[in-house]
């Protein structure tokens, strides 16, 4: 969500986002600890102001061109799924990041986009862990992305079948999930798609 797509968003007691740029939780209480103006070297003003989530204490910075006026710009920014990432990945992959307040679920939702991501690439047998690493093998990733993917808690089955001996996944495990996830879809999906855009661009058009 943008300012510009909300128009009722405004530098008041509570900022009223769609979604936490935190932990992805739907309209969260965003509540206002702080606020201040500033002036750049043209007296250009803005006024700032300080929101924390309720749910999972991120803190969200909006500034507006009058007091409490419509917000025209909010940090950290809620970016967009790319595009160039096919449907089924880029749908696990959104739903995941809207999910981050709920640990378990958003690993699962990771596990299933890197599963549809690596189909994608004809890897198709094998656990998560082993296909991640004939990606390497076959250079679609590099070593270091497969060695990272160990690093993190991508075995979804351990979330269907949780039991005592397994610790619960925190909020910090499934925004490690995400990172991962996202930039795998990054090295498979989206630079590809900028590379040809680019030498696409660059190329001169032969004249008739």
């Amino acid at each position: 969500m943008t300012p510009a797509e909300s128009p009722t968003i405004f530098l008041i007691q509570n900022l009223a986002l769609g979604r936490c740029p935190h932990c992805g939780v739907a309209r969260p209480l965003l509540s206002k600890v702080a606020g201040f103006g500033t002036q750049d070297s043209n007296g250009r003003r803005r006024w700032w102001g300080t929101y924390v989530c309720s749910v999972c204490g991120g803190v969200v910075t909006a500034a507006s061109l009058s007091e409490n006026g419509r917000v025209g710009e909010f940090y950290p920014r809620v970016e967009p799924i790319d595009l160039t990432i096919p449907e089924r990945p880029r749908a696990f992959l959104k739903q995941a990041s809207e999910s981050l307040a709920q640990p378990s679920g958003a690993i699962m939702l990771c596990a299933s986009a890197i599963d549809a991501m690596l189909k994608e690439r004809k890897l198709t047998k094998g656990s998560l862990y082993e296909r991640i690493d004939l990606a390497a093998t076959r250079h679609l990733i590099t070593d270091g992305m497969a060695r990272w993917a160990h690093q993190v808690r991508l075995d979804a089955n351990d979330q269907r079948h949780a039991d005592g001996a397994t610790p619960l996944p925190t909020h910090e495990d499934a925004k490690r999930c995400l990172e991962f996830a996202m930039a795998l879809a990054e090295f498979f999906f989206v630079l590809p798609a900028r590379v040809t855009r680019g030498i696409k661009e660059a190329t001169p058009e032969k004249k008739a």
